[in-house]
């Protein structure tokens, strides 16, 4: 929390994202007596401790909510499931689905969560924050409207150039309901919260500015109007030059970076605020020399100003434990 007020921390704090995974042990024997993932995120129960197993297992100085992007789609009543093997599929959205849409029941159908906000917050230690998510409304309808994930989301962009109109529509209303749902999230006892917009990097230059920068901005707005003191970090993957006025023009906290932003252009967004990442996954897979030269030199790069340190994108389910145990060493190891 003090490093998304702008301060420098020395060693700098540490959490990783999909911290609460496939990759521990724990959340694998969690997972198998839940049933269905949709079930383990509705689980108050369950979700709770599966978001404090990696806290107790490597004092990480954030958790992270285990939910899914993927609730608000579910709560708009678009038959999401899992899918073993392929991932998460919905039924494909149209331009008829889209006027249809009513998001009014969506808070009540995701009132466990909200539980589970409550009950991890309790449960966790007071030095620990308690970081709240929601996909940014670009990557969520880009599921909406393919019904599956797509290596570079044609069918959403083509969509989005066919019927402008109604994709304006969709990404207003993702907008508006993923907004109420962090301000709930808060409420229910985040300290910050993060958007993820996991596929802005296939975007252009035009349609970056208005299919990832207006909602997000529009969602920050409409938090900050209701909670002034909201604490809220924008992950837009694959970005690359387009985030200096991703978080000129968002008014994010902080900005994420994935592992392909090379460290001198962080330090020129570092300038304007606090940055967040950026370690390859696949430097946590390899261990070793990999792992110590991919920290170090995020540390020596960005250690200086306020930086979270973290992973480009999601921990693997094919990190070892003890190789992540190795990266806080690392990382705490470092204090100045």
């Amino acid at each position: 929390m003090r490093v998304l007020e702008g301060q420098t921390v020395s060693p700098p704090p540490l959490w990783l994202m999909r911290q609460a995974g496939r990759y521990l042990p724990e959340y694998r024997a969690t997972r198998a007596v839940a049933g269905s993932f949709l079930d383990l995120c509705y689980t108050p129960e369950l979700a709770t401790e599966v978001t404090l197993q990696p806290i107790r297992r490597y004092g990480f100085d954030a958790a992270i909510l285990f939910s899914d992007i993927l609730v608000i789609p579910d709560g708009l009543k678009r038959n999401v499931r899992f899918l073993e093997g392929h991932g998460p599929a919905m039924d494909p959205i149209d331009e008829d689905g889209i006027a249809a849409l009513d998001p009014e029941p969506v808070l009540a159908h995701l009132a466990p969560v909200m539980e589970a906000v409550g009950r991890i917050r309790a449960s966790l230690p007071a030095e620990t924050t308690l970081l709240g998510f929601c996909g940014a409304p670009w990557t969520v309808a880009t599921y909406m409207i393919a019904g599956h994930g797509t290596p570079d989301q044609a069918p959403a962009r083509l969509f989005a150039y066919r019927h402008p109109e109604s994709f304006a529509r969709l990404l207003d209303l993702l907008a508006d309901v993923s907004a109420d749902y962090l301000v709930a999230q808060i409420d229910a006892g985040a300290d910050a919260v993060q958007i993820f917009d996991s596929w802005a990097g296939v975007l252009g230059e035009a349609e970056f500015e208005r299919f990832a920068i207006r909602p997000v901005k529009r969602m920050i707005d409409s938090i900050r109007a209701r909670r002034p003191q909201a604490r809220i970090i924008a992950f837009a993957k694959g970005a690359g030059l387009m985030l200096k006025r991703y978080r000129q023009k968002t008014g994010a906290d902080a900005i994420g970076l994935d592992w392909t932003v090379p460290l001198d252009f962080a330090r020129e967004l570092q300038k304007d605020g606090p940055v967040q990442g950026n370690l390859d996954p696949m430097r946590v897979v390899a261990g070793g020399a990999a792992l110590e030269e991919g920290v170090d030199a995020i540390l020596q790069g960005l250690g200086s100003g306020p930086l979270i340190f973290n992973l480009g994108h999601g921990i693997t389910p094919q990190a070892d434990p003890a190789t992540v145990a190795r990266l806080v060493e690392r990382v705490r190891g470092s204090a100045a």
